[in-house]
């Protein structure tokens, strides 16, 4: 879905004449410097290694927010507790019950109630498993995105297209603006204020 309508072209700057493939080409560059394929509110999965000694996990979209009717953002959680490297075990006993019972490798499920979660910054805080061992991989399909498009997506979005408008090899001799064209001049029309609006929705560790 565009991240601006005809109705918000004057509120941003935009002549009414705007032709909608500008706008279009513009959303899916933000999509694409944000490394996600939308910023309004979508499923995800992400599969996570929990770092030794730690309870904590981080999820790469952000903010984390609920897709209606759902009230919570984490729809699964599920964990497993795999043989640790050397000098990883947190509990050598337990670890070596752990092992007898053929739990290392099991994935099992979490209770979403059971997890700690900030919207903001996406961090998870885990429970223990049954045998009082951390979990050291999760699974976890979540929802994350904007409910109602902000107007720094929609400043960031206006000023792509006025960037690219301001390129006279992208506006000379083209009646219809690709997508692959402006992601060819992507570093001078996502420029440092518009780095500035995206970097909330940035991706975290992917690319």
């Amino acid at each position: 879905m565009a991240y601006l309508e005809p109705t918000d072209y004057p509120n941003y700057g935009l002549p009414p004449g705007t032709t909608a493939d500008w706008i279009t080409a513009a959303t899916a560059l933000i999509n694409s410097y944000c490394r996600r394929p939308d910023l309004n509110i979508i499923q995800y999965i992400e599969r996570l290694r929990v770092t030794a000694g730690a309870q904590t996990v981080l999820l790469s979209y952000l903010p984390l927010a609920p897709l209606a009717p759902a009230t919570t953002p984490l729809v699964s959680i599920e964990g497993r507790y795999i043989k640790p490297r050397r000098g990883e075990l947190p509990n050598e006993p337990l670890a070596d019950i752990a092992w007898a019972f053929s739990l290392p490798g099991q994935w099992t499920s979490i209770d979403p109630s059971t997890v700690d979660f900030d919207p903001a910054n996406g961090e998870l805080t885990l429970p223990w498993n049954v045998f009082g061992l951390p979990y050291n991989e999760v699974l976890v399909t979540y929802t994350a995105g904007l409910a109602v498009i902000g107007d720094d997506v929609m400043s960031a979005c206006a000023q792509i297209v006025r960037n690219a408008q301001a390129q006279p090899a992208l506006n000379a001799s083209r009646t219809k603006m690709d997508t692959m064209w402006m992601q060819y001049f992507s570093s001078s029309l996502i420029d440092e204020t518009v780095q500035a609006w995206l970097a909330p929705y940035v991706a975290n560790r992917l690319g």
